[in-house]
């Protein structure tokens, strides 16, 4: 699965995702789950980059000491909001407001992305951000702060 980023606007994302091949109606409902999932840890602030301590302390996580003060004080960073996704042909596409969530949820999305890659479904590409000219985006109906074009 090759990922590519175009203009990323991360409160009006469109995500598109390109199949090798037309996909089943099973294997949307694989990439829903992983993007429903992906939304609903991102709605309850897990991709917060302020508070990574059990990735910072590294292999040694017997008997860490977990800073629940630090915790506490993390600034949230939440997800807003996403849209249903749309499939046509051999694409599918998702809008989302990324909200203050950190750029760590990308990562994360990319990475169960290529699981499902390896596992379930052919993906050819994840493009990050922009538009495709042969399936144009209107506003979408959730969006808090409208693009400018």
């Amino acid at each position: 699965m090759n990922v590519r980023f175009r203009e990323v606007d991360p409160f009006n994302c469109w995500l598109w995702l390109r199949f090798t091949e037309i996909p089943s109606q099973g294997e949307r409902n694989y990439v829903d789950g992983v993007f429903d999932s992906w939304y609903v840890l991102g709605r309850l602030g897990g991709f917060n980059a302020e508070n990574l301590q059990t990735q910072e302390e590294g292999d040694q996580l017997s008997w860490m000491s977990y800073d629940n003060d630090a915790a506490a004080a993390a600034m949230p960073a939440l997800m807003h909001n996403m849209g249903q996704l749309e499939y046509h042909q051999q694409w599918g596409r998702c809008w989302v407001d990324l909200g203050t969530t950190d750029a760590i949820a990308l990562d994360v999305l990319i990475n169960s992305l290529r699981q499902l890659d390896s596992d379930v479904v052919q993906l050819e590409e994840l493009l990050v951000g922009g538009e495709n000219e042969d399936w144009p985006v209107e506003e979408h109906p959730d969006s808090v702060f409208p693009s400018s074009n």
